[in-house]
């Protein structure tokens, strides 16, 4: 596809595609977490279901990618040893909360790692504060909207079927749960899957392969669409045992009823989300709507304990991820100084032709 692909841009391609895959597996609980624990669906075949409902959605939509390519920095102060600095820096934090069974944000772990990695390259006015503020309060605002629509749900829900059986409200639930839960994994895909698209589109205008256009979504190539989809929906399909064990059982008891609330509560926050760019966090809305259910039923049902220790871990995911990439960034340019340079002037001399003077100008 390109005459020239510098061994950095594959790096960070690489590492993009590392990250949707621990996403994957590290996510696969917001999807399936009370599907599972309700007893709706065998753990496996869950997995299976959101794995392919996780590839589909990742092919839909580019407004959350626009966003990370283009709305947390100035592209033209970004430099591969940026990227790649986000990008270890959200490899090592997954895999460290998840290590520890705790739901913490991919989204915010490469928010805060780019714009840790920038602030250490260019400084802090290099950054997009207007972007920043508003994921920033999402960090608040969509476990928030989780909680209150998913205890809109359950209690309308109540309501209606106040008059039926136990027996009845549980086998039409267990069925209606899979739809929600369908619906959870394929927002999964939508919102999540498009962070890696994001990052590899900002790679491809660092180097000069993209060109973005002020005002629209950035053009992201099918190529990056079916690699981001294909390693989400394969982590997916590996799993993520003790995320699920959390959000599924230690938060709240949940029954179908219940899992089909909190499903429908947070696929409706991250449609309506993705539709407009925000790269929200499935976690955080997920464990909202759970805590929101479980509130309906009883508030000591919850183990706020743990939803506290969750929260506290939300909190750090920005400015640790954003030290760490800071950490690595000055590590990469150590080792190797040429990843701080701006490497679109030199991707336009090799690209260029040379077009040889005139032989009236040629010199005898």
């Amino acid at each position: 596809m390109f005459h020239y692909v510098p061994l950095a841009l594959i790096v960070i391609v690489l590492f993009a595609w590392c990250i949707d895959y621990i996403n994957g597996f590290h996510d696969t609980a917001n999807a399936i977490a009370t599907v599972v624990s309700t007893g709706v669906m065998p753990v496996r075949y869950a997995i299976v279901m959101a794995a392919c409902l996780n590839f589909a959605g990742a092919l839909l939509g580019t407004s959350v990618a626009t966003t990370i390519a283009k709305g947390i920095a100035d592209s033209a102060l970004v430099v591969p040893a940026v990227i790649i600095a986000a990008l270890l820096a959200a490899i090592f934090w997954d895999l460290l909360t998840w290590w520890y069974g705790i739901p913490s944000s991919t989204s915010h772990t490469l928010m805060g790692g780019l714009a840790g990695a920038v602030v250490a390259h260019a400084g802090i006015h290099a950054l997009q504060w207007g972007k920043l503020r508003q994921i920033a309060a999402f960090i608040v605002i969509s476990p928030l909207l989780g909680f209150i629509v998913a205890a809109i749900i359950i209690i309308g829900i109540l309501w209606i079927v106040r008059r039926m059986s136990i027996h009845k409200v549980n086998f039409a639930f267990r069925k209606m749960q899979l739809v929600s839960a369908g619906a959870m994994a394929f927002t999964h895909g939508t919102n999540d899957a498009q962070k890696a698209m994001g990052v590899i589109c900002l790679g491809l205008i660092t180097y000069g392969y993209l060109t973005p256009v002020p005002g629209a979504n950035v053009a992201v190539p099918l190529w990056v669409k079916i690699g981001c989809a294909f390693m989400m929906g394969a982590g997916t399909a590996g799993g993520g045992m003790k995320i699920i064990k959390t959000l599924g059982h230690k938060i709240a008891k949940l029954k179908p009823i219940h899992g089909f609330a909190a499903e429908t509560a947070a696929a409706v926050v991250l449609f309506t989300t993705a539709h407009f760019g925000i790269p929200v966090s499935t976690t955080h809305s997920i464990s909202g709507a759970i805590m929101g259910v479980g509130t309906s039923m009883n508030p000591s049902a919850v183990r706020w304990g743990l939803a506290g220790n969750i929260f506290i871990a939300w909190l750090l995911t920005i400015p640790v991820s954003a030290l760490l990439a800071a950490g690595f960034y000055q590590g990469l340019v150590h080792l190797a100084p040429s990843l701080k340079t701006n490497p679109r002037a030199v991707h336009q001399v090799l690209m260029t032709p040379q077009i040889p003077p005139p032989l009236s100008e040629a010199k005898p």
